[in-house]
């Protein structure tokens, strides 16, 4: 790994932060969400870190091949209703499904495990607790299907304790149905949000996300169960130049200088995941010193000003430390979430994976 800009990965902190939720949540299971490659740290192609699990849950058919190739041999779990394309994948990895859609149900072919998905809220995917009754009667004259687990997904379960509540009766409802029906392996409906805020005595399984890799959720996430944040990202600075007063930086002259000024480059850009809204309004740090990108952000590279700080040629730079600029900072600019900060983080930027 040569190129100077990287994703700094803790994987001490990531077994830290598993034993964490391991013993908020007790007796229930986790299955870890490692879609989006980690959420963009790359976690997902660690196998000494994967096979920590019995069942791991990804989003799409490719991830879960992609953790057969790697030599995963647990369960794999598939949160989203799939393609009826992709049935020919799923019987050759051996890939558990989640199922809603009536005709996917019927064109399944060969044996394979299912998650029956319940829509209690989401109107996303889902099978309402009112049609259920005629899905059962699909799912049981296709013998290829066993259920050994049933799911939902929560909408508000960070900011609405009603709606999060009416989710769970629904879910409850369906389950109470079901139970006696199929032999349920798996019952499941928390996620990050709602494995901290709702203790739900009917459940055996709870799918951390974001708080496995160390952010916070909702504000005051982290009071509830203290994660360290995972990822690091650097770079260096690879030219120093003065620039005088009145001179243009970067591409539409969007930054003049007011006074001589003395600017660094660092190879990190918009392709890279470092979006132009940093554009004059972002920071970064160098030897401690927040120091403001200056000029447009550049597809491969951007500008910062370093008048004030003693650095030089190949001193370190962190885009973000989690300290003194964190996910939140970066996502606030961007006018998003945090999670969409790590995920869109580019594979033009390699991992480097640490352990303490």
């Amino acid at each position: 790994m040569n190129r100077p800009t990287y994703l700094e990965i803790n994987k001490t902190k990531f077994i830290n932060n598993i034993n964490k939720i391991k013993e908020y949540v007790g007796y229930k299971e986790l299955m870890p969400v490692i879609k989006a490659n980690g959420y963009g740290t790359y976690i997902n192609k660690c196998i000494d870190i994967v096979n920590m699990f019995n069942i791991v849950a990804v989003a799409r058919v490719d991830e879960a091949i992609e953790l057969r190739n790697i030599g995963y041999n647990g369960e794999i779990f598939l949160l989203n209703q799939a393609s009826i394309l992709e049935l020919d994948d799923i019987y050759k990895y051996d890939i558990t499904i989640g199922i809603s859609d009536i005709t996917f149900i019927k064109s399944i072919t060969n044996p394979v495990n299912c998650h029956l998905e319940i829509e209690t809220g989401m109107n996303r995917t889902g099978v309402k607790v009112k049609d259920l009754d005629t899905v059962i009667d699909i799912i049981n004259n296709n013998p290829n299907i066993n259920i050994c687990g049933i799911y939902t997904h929560f909408s508000s379960a960070d900011d609405s304790s009603d709606y999060t509540n009416y989710q769970i009766n629904n879910f409850r409802e369906a389950y109470n149905k079901l139970k006696s029906i199929y032999n349920l392996k798996y019952v499941h409906c928390s996620a990050s949000n709602g494995l901290m805020n709702y203790k739900i005595d009917f459940t055996n399984l709870v799918r951390p996300g974001l708080i496995m890799y160390g952010y916070e959720t909702f504000t005051g996430s982290n009071n509830i169960i203290p994660v360290e944040a995972i990822a690091t990202l650097k770079s260096q600075i690879t030219f120093l130049k003065e620039v005088d007063e009145g001179e243009a930086i970067s591409y539409s002259r969007r930054y003049i200088t007011d006074s001589t000024r003395r600017i660094a480059t660092i190879p990190i850009g918009y392709a890279d995941g470092l979006r132009r809204s940093m554009t004059n309004t972002g920071y970064v740090l160098v030897n401690n010193t927040k120091c403001k990108i200056v000029g447009s952000v550049c597809m491969d590279s951007c500008m910062i000003d370093v008048t004030n700080v003693d650095c030089k040629v190949g001193d370190t730079v962190y885009i973000f430390d989690n300290k003194n600029i964190t996910l939140e900072d970066i996502a606030t600019i961007y006018n998003t979430i945090n999670y969409e900060v790590l995920c869109t983080i580019s594979d033009r930027i390699k991992r480097k994976f640490i352990e303490e």
